[in-house]
């Protein structure tokens, strides 16, 4: 299978204004899952994330530590680089905007979307938001506010040039009709194909009134708007001749907050350029914290460092997509963490491998026949039901099946009374159910898998479910979770 499939999947690129949260963590988590995931498959993988550094939000939060926006940029990268470890993130490229093989990339199909006409010069006047980057009309506004950020909103007039967006409405109704799967999930899709439905108004794709952009190649005084310069970050990062057989894209993961950029303007602009379009966008939900959304300004955020800090970066990672289902809302608690931590973690995953470790250590282990194993559970089907909610990202589902089969464990372990028997047979069977469940678990919680990997002595991998647990002298296990 190496080598013959292939699997891309990438993340929103994040505005670097401030230190990453919890927001950005989840979907850069969910990435990393699918990642690891179509790896253990044999997949060709490629997993993009990275910072979306050019626009007015950036000019003037740079202005307001004193800093040009270069200088302001370069200061907050390393902490992103920095979460993303904290939270074991295998990544395989950081892009940003200001990389010089993205600008030249960004300036080359700019020239050739206006070569075919489908850019012009005029003026523009409407309502745009710094803080979304993004342009609203009047009967958008909430009380003359932003919808999402709920701040006042300043109404711009300038000279700008426009992508024929209109031009594409028809083509884009089209697309969805023939990729139904496009925009998920399925429900975030009538809203979008009803609103393209109204009419699409052309977009002003350039900027005058600041210089901290890509500037167009046909007038130097203008840069590009930050969408159309950020949304080709998917495709300039395959440029590369050992990239290219990466795109399409098969998933690009977003908040919903920037569905009606990746869905409208995105494969607009891909048609224009004659680019083949990406297979999926998913829009997961948001965050919030004590019921509102995540707000820096108004003191409504948990970031990285925060959120490792309450029981550990696979406690992190297993709660976000445990405790709801992707592409819904949620909202956060500590406390409902500490419990998920402590409940299912701890007593149930940790507690199993303590006394199975404990008990082989004491006992050995005896192989059994490897066809006839059975703890009450096929493995083949296990890791089938797994994978097929993995691949429809229903994380929470996955996990909860593979927490009902460590609940079986933990049954078998009560009924057979291994400590009055002594039964290597029986232990045998207990590790070979820990080897499949810590399989299973490792594209969620990768640390805490090794180090159940490393006293069970088996290798973390799909194919090592096909042959027998090798005998080996275990000894009881660390404490994977402390309880809190």
């Amino acid at each position: 299978m190496a080598n013959k499939n292939k699997f891309y999947v990438t993340t929103p690129i994040y505005y670097p204004n401030d230190i990453p949260h919890i927001g950005h963590a989840y979907t850069t988590i969910a990435a990393d899952i699918l990642a690891r995931w179509y790896r253990f498959k044999g997949y060709d993988v490629f997993f993009l994330t990275g910072t979306d550094e050019h626009g007015k939000k950036i000019e003037n939060t740079a202005k307001k530590h004193n800093k040009t926006p270069r200088e302001f940029v370069d200061s907050l990268i390393p902490k992103f680089k920095e979460a993303w470890k904290k939270l074991n993130l295998n990544y395989d490229r950081f892009i940003r905007t200001t990389d010089k093989d993205h600008e030249k990339f960004v300036q080359e199909i700019l020239q050739k979307v206006y070569d075919k006409g489908d850019i012009y010069k005029g003026h523009y006047e409407g309502y745009y938001c710094t803080e979304c980057e993004a342009y609203y009309t009047e009967k958008d506004l909430e009380n003359g506010c932003c919808p999402v950020h709920k701040t006042k909103i300043e109404k711009l007039k300038e000279e700008s040039y426009f992508f024929k967006l209109s031009k594409y409405q028809n083509r884009l109704l089209e697309f969805y009709r023939e990729n139904p799967d496009f925009i998920s999930p399925s429900y975030r899709k009538d809203e979008v194909i009803n609103r393209v439905k109204e009419g699409l108004k052309d977009l002003s794709i350039s900027r005058s009134s600041f210089k901290w952009g890509i500037p167009l190649p046909f007038d130097k005084k203008h840069v590009v708007y930050v969408w159309f310069d950020a949304l080709f970050n998917y495709y300039s990062a395959t440029r590369d001749k050992n990239k290219e057989k990466f795109w399409p894209a098969d998933v690009h993961l977003i908040g919903k907050d920037i569905v009606w950029f990746h869905t409208v303007y995105w494969p607009a602009f891909l048609l224009s350029a004659g680019i083949e379009l990406p297979k999926r966008v998913f829009a997961h939900g948001w965050w919030t914290f004590n019921k509102e959304k995540i707000s820096k300004s108004k003191g409504k955020v948990i970031n990285i460092d925060e959120l490792v800090r309450i029981a550990g970066s696979d406690s992190a990672r297993y709660f976000l997509f445990r405790h709801i289902p992707f592409g819904e809302d949620g909202d956060f608690s500590e406390n409902a963490l500490v419990e998920r931590h402590n409940n299912e973690l701890a007593n149930k995953l940790g507690n199993l491998v303590s006394r199975v470790s404990a008990l082989a250590e004491k006992y050995g282990l005896k192989e059994v026949n490897f066809k006839k194993i059975n703890v009450d559970i096929h493995i083949s089907n296990v890791v089938r039901d797994v994978s097929e909610l993995i691949e429809r990202f229903e994380f929470d589902k996955a996990l909860n099946l593979i927490f009902a089969f460590i609940d079986t464990l933990n049954q078998w372990v009560q009924d057979k009374k291994i400590w009055e028997t002594g039964s290597k047979e029986d232990l045998f069977e207990l590790a070979t159910g820990i080897r499949l469940a810590t399989i299973l678990l490792w594209p969620f919680i990768p640390e805490t898998c090794e180090r159940i990997s490393k006293t069970f002595g088996f290798k973390i991998s799909l194919s090592e479910l096909e042959k027998p647990l090798k005998v080996i002298k275990i000894k009881k296990s660390e404490i994977l979770f402390k309880k809190i």
